[in-house]
């Protein structure tokens, strides 16, 4: 196996490293026919970055949020505290924090250990995650304790991200830093990943279970140190027995058959068919690791068809691997690149521009009354932009959008906190507008339909990969 010994992994060609171009031109048109939603996807093999490409907007230096896809380093850095003696997988968990255990501790809150909190087999009935986001006091470790443990813990599988978050809160407990800060000497600077940030719950603790954010190549980086069984640039950075039993199926998750959801689960890691395991997050956050092919495939999406993503995967890239490199193929290669190079989400192919413009330039728009508490809008159109002026309480928010094409600012809109996005406009009619804001930093994308009627609005929203859809009803503001 190749190592590296630089920040950014080698480059090769994939008939140089046994795949032919045209099983990865073949993947590339499922996912275009079924309307996978990918952002981004690399593949390895031997070592070597064989196929990588970005969908425009979305570009190889931006990070990516990760979703679940953050247990597994989680994981790593629970593997990497035990290798360091900081703490043994035995370990109850109740023993970290006595002063959150609740005046009564039940039998099954008692036996539960650091290892059934890796294995999502906690005993709990249902995720605890939203019983540690609504607890009033911020104490998300207190609120899992307090949850009621209705199995005996290794005996029932519940997917349950408080469990990740509670890894999180032990590690923080044991060594005084977070988890991103523990990784970042023992796992982020050898494998040169920079610029990595995670999420925190009120007290400072990275949540764990998801709010990871970083490259595609930082994801594929990952896959390949642990199909390198622990070593990176022949240096040992995890135990290879962790490696192994970390990837293995502890708990079982399911009857088999063709859903890999059902394969068995490891610690933060999910078993495949086909002798694969993963890593993997919500709208499609993938790291794929193929041992028997030498392979791992990252991909960032935006999609809910994530087995559709993995079937495609199956279909046409892990059969189309051989054992030996095989002959040059220019002419496919070639006609590869030039896909990937041409790879872009669509923008709507409608008319930039309406006689309406003229009319509503401008014009500000009172919102009636309405969950997410906007008061007014107004757009103001330039040759190639437009200006969507939207206010809350005393906050006005501006966002610039291209005509037809993409144009990038930040906002604090949808979070509270800037984002990144890129937004576009076009005319669906001459009197309904359509604005597309994608968050290039995650999975989402963001439509809103405006329909102008006179001297009333009405603006739709939705989303690519969630179901809520909002209506919100506005006038032409009178002026006083």
């Amino acid at each position: 196996m190749m190592e590296r010994t630089t920040l950014h992994l080698p480059r090769s060609q994939p008939e140089a490293q046994g795949i032919p171009s045209a099983a990865v031109i073949a993947f590339l048109n499922t996912v275009e026919e079924k309307k996978l939603e990918l952002h981004s996807l690399m593949l390895l093999r031997h070592g070597q970055v064989v196929v990588e490409g970005w969908w425009k907007p979305y570009a190889s230096d931006i990070p990516h949020m990760l979703f679940s896809l953050s247990k597994s380093f989680t994981s790593t850095a629970m593997g990497l505290a035990a290798a360091e003696g900081k703490l043994s997988l035995n370990d109850a968990v109740v023993s970290f924090f006595s002063e959150d255990v609740p005046a009564e501790i039940n039998s099954n809150l008692a036996a539960m250990e650091i290892r059934h909190l890796l294995m999502m087999g906690t005993g709990h009935d249902q995720d605890t995650t939203s019983k540690l986001q609504q607890c009033e006091d911020g104490n998300w470790v207190k609120a899992f304790l307090d949850a009621p443990v209705e199995h005996a813990p290794g005996t029932h599988f519940v997917y349950n991200s408080g469990a990740t978050y509670m890894l999180a809160a032990i590690l923080q407990k044991v060594t005084g830093q977070t988890l991103l800060a523990y990784l970042q000497p023992r796992l982020f600077e050898p494998l040169g990943i920079e610029g990595a940030t995670w999420e925190s719950c009120p007290r400072g603790i990275n949540v764990g279970g998801w709010g990871l954010n970083v490259t595609t190549e930082d994801i594929a980086k990952f896959g390949q140190l642990y199909l390198q069984k622990g070593v990176w640039n022949e240096q040992r950075l995890l135990q290879e027995d962790w490696v192994d039993e970390a990837t293995s199926a502890q708990i079982s998750n399911g009857d088999g058959g063709v859903s890999d959801w059902a394969q068995g689960y490891g610690y933060q890691f999910w078993r495949c068919r086909h002798g694969v395991y993963r890593g993997d997050g919500a709208f499609g956050q993938f790291c794929i690791v193929m041992p028997e092919q030498n392979a791992v495939l990252a991909m960032t999406s935006g999609t809910n068809d994530l087995q559709g993503v993995l079937d495609a995967v199956w279909y046409h890239l892990l059969p189309a691997m051989e054992s030996s490199s095989l002959p040059a193929n220019q002419d496919a290669h070639s006609k590869l690149s030039d896909e990937l190079q041409q790879l872009a989400l669509p923008l709507p192919q409608l008319p930039p521009d309406s006689p309406l413009e003229a009319i509503i330039d401008g014009i500000e728009y009172t919102l009636e009354q309405n969950e997410p508490l906007w008061k007014s809008i107004s757009i103001s159109f330039e040759a190639n932009t437009a200006v969507v002026l939207l206010s809350k309480e005393d906050i006005e928010y501006k966002i610039k959008l291209g005509r037809g094409a993409w144009v990038e600012g930040t906002t604090p809109l949808f979070q509270g906190e800037y984002q990144r996005f890129v937004g576009s406009f076009a005319w669906e009619q001459e009197n309904t507008l359509q604005l597309t804001l994608r968050l290039i930093e995650t999975p989402f994308s963001i439509h809103v339909h405006i329909l102008f009627d006179g001297d009333n609005v009405v603006l739709s929203q939705n989303s690519n990969v969630l179901a809520e859809k909002s209506e919100i009803r506005g006038r032409k503001t009178e002026v006083k």
